[in-house]
């Protein structure tokens, strides 16, 4: 079994279709030098077929698994993997034909021990994952936490485009087996062991994310879950950029609940001696909006994807804040441990 630069490991649920995206994109690569690793994380629905379909134009190899969560499962390939450089990549992505060049770019011009890059939205895209892709890689959300040039943090690597030495993998055990926030997880424990982490801006992907807000809600309040749970870990990793969007969440309420007060009071008093108080909370709520719908809007040539973003980013901002403050009440409050508190973010 012959060695080679990059192993591509990316775990797999019940997503066929996704998964023949991905490797067709990666039938388009400057750099060839690279397998591609397939592990099926218990699906009902198998893409062994679609791996077999691109075994004659790709290095691809398949494995079937019992069902035990994405980060026990990038582990499984690691474990298989022939590559010097392992990257994690989400069966949703997409990668555009200079991927592994400009990794292979960044790796020349300077030493690293991990990396990550950013993510885009693909023109094929819905308006309701573009305006979710705005909204988690805006400035004017959390995109700034997240990593790129205008960074409001220490960059960590995210799962769905991430890439580590091997060594360094197998070293630090890689992904546990949390269910949300496994990805930072192991990114701390990279930066804790001394490694160097990296952001390479030009290996970025398209990144379909969740198809709906519904989908969107519930993965970002997993997020702030899980945000807690990396501090009771990693004491001193939790940030003041972290609390932006429970500052966000609580500010948004306290304005609507003064808002709601002024009408109450309209309602038994004199309505020209309280309409300011009814009427002023909003005034932040709606220049807030006005800049994420004019500056989305602009980005994506769109105004109706400038108006669902501001819906997006409410539900990012609110989903990540509401999931925080659960989190925060029962971890730090009650006192509960992260099983006790939150056992199905967590795989056996």
């Amino acid at each position: 079994m012959t060695n080679c630069e990059y192993s591509i490991i990316v775990p797999v649920y019940n997503r066929p279709d996704e998964v023949a995206e991905l490797l067709e994109s990666l039938t388009a690569q400057t750099v060839k030098d690279f397998e591609v690793i397939i592990v099926e994380d218990g699906s009902e629905r198998d893409c062994r077929a679609v791996a077999e379909q691109y075994a004659g134009k790709l290095d691809v190899r398949y494995f079937a698994k019992k069902n035990s969560g994405p980060g026990p499962s990038r582990n499984y390939g690691a474990e298989r993997a022939k590559g010097e450089w392992l990257i994690v990549l989400d069966s949703d992505v997409v990668v555009p034909p200079g991927y592994l060049q400009a990794i292979a770019d960044e790796l020349a011009s300077a030493p690293a021990d991990a990396f990550g890059g950013p993510d885009r939205a693909h023109p094929s895209f819905t308006d309701t994952q573009k305006a979710i892709s705005y909204s988690m890689t805006s400035f004017f959300t959390t995109g700034g936490i997240r990593g790129g040039k205008k960074k409001l943090d220490k960059f960590y690597p995210r799962s769905f485009n991430m890439g580590v030495r091997r060594d360094v993998y197998l070293r630090l055990g890689g992904f546990s087996k949390m269910r949300f926030g496994e990805d930072i997880d192991f990114s701390l424990r990279i930066v804790e062991a001394g490694c160097r982490c990296r952001l390479f801006p030009g290996a970025w992907v398209w990144h379909k994310r969740r198809t709906d807000m519904r989908k969107f809600f519930r993965q970002v309040y997993n997020s702030g879950i899980a945000r807690i749970n990396l501090q009771k870990r990693h004491p001193g990793s939790l940030k003041l950029v972290h609390l932006l969007p429970t500052v966000f969440t609580v500010g948004v309420m306290a304005l609507l609940l003064t808002s709601a007060a002024g009408r109450l009071l309209m309602h038994y008093d004199d309505p020209h001696r309280w309409y300011w108080l009814c009427a002023a909370p909003w005034l932040p709520i709606l220049a807030y909006c006005a800049i994420i719908a004019a500056d989305s809007a602009v980005r994506n040539r769109s105004l109706k994807i400038g108006l669902l973003s501001v819906g997006a980013a409410f539900v990012q901002l609110m989903g990540y804040g509401f999931g925080f403050i659960e989190a925060w009440w029962k971890r730090c409050i009650l006192g509960k441990d992260e099983f006790q508190a939150f056992e199905r973010n967590f795989y056996k």
